[in-house]
């Protein structure tokens, strides 16, 4: 009687301290989606902060230090940009030269690190003094830091579809 007695409280413990790291697990996979949810949400803003042309806002979303990069620039194209300032100086003239600028997400995901968003979606920019559009797929990712702001932004497009909607395309190297 008292070795089960002894049996049935080691197992209540072991229980016990089943359910606390159960609750563990939850609570971390909870902290996780809402990191995910909450960079997504920001990445959105990016957007939007785009497609109204408003520079403020785009630069409030990234981090002092934070990069911009453009891979696949070809060397027509900027290759990105370092700093705050930097991604201010490179995004402000582009805003000009279009008359609008939607860019419509077609896939959002939060990566196994929710600090990592990775975006598919479409440009679809219409050029000034009705010369037509510029239309284009987009993949992107997102690196966040701690806070929610964007410590790098690496967007991938097509230099080709890019210089021939803009009429350069003997540039490319």
């Amino acid at each position: 009687m008292k070795k089960k007695l002894i049996l049935g409280f080691v197992g209540l413990f072991l229980m016990s301290c089943q359910g606390k790291k159960q609750h563990e697990i939850i609570s971390k996979k909870e902290m996780k989606n809402k990191i995910a949810e909450r960079n997504k949400k920001n990445t959105k803003a990016f957007f939007k902060a785009l497609e109204n042309e408003n520079v403020d806002n785009l630069v409030a979303l990234f981090e002092k230090d934070a990069v911009h990069i453009n891979p696949y620039a070809s060397g027509i194209f900027p290759k990105g940009a370092t700093g705050k300032e930097e991604i201010r100086n490179y995004w402000t003239p582009v805003f000009p030269n279009f008359d609008r600028m939607k860019f419509p997400i077609e896939e959002i995901y939060a990566m196994e690190d929710p600090a990592i968003v990775f975006v598919k979606y479409k440009g679809e920019i219409k050029l000034k003094e009705n010369a037509g559009y510029y239309t284009s797929d987009y993949y992107s990712t997102f690196k966040f830091n701690e806070d929610g702001l964007i410590v790098e932004y690496v967007e991938i497009f097509n230099p080709i579809v890019a210089a021939k909607a803009f009429g350069l395309l003997e540039m490319i190297k």
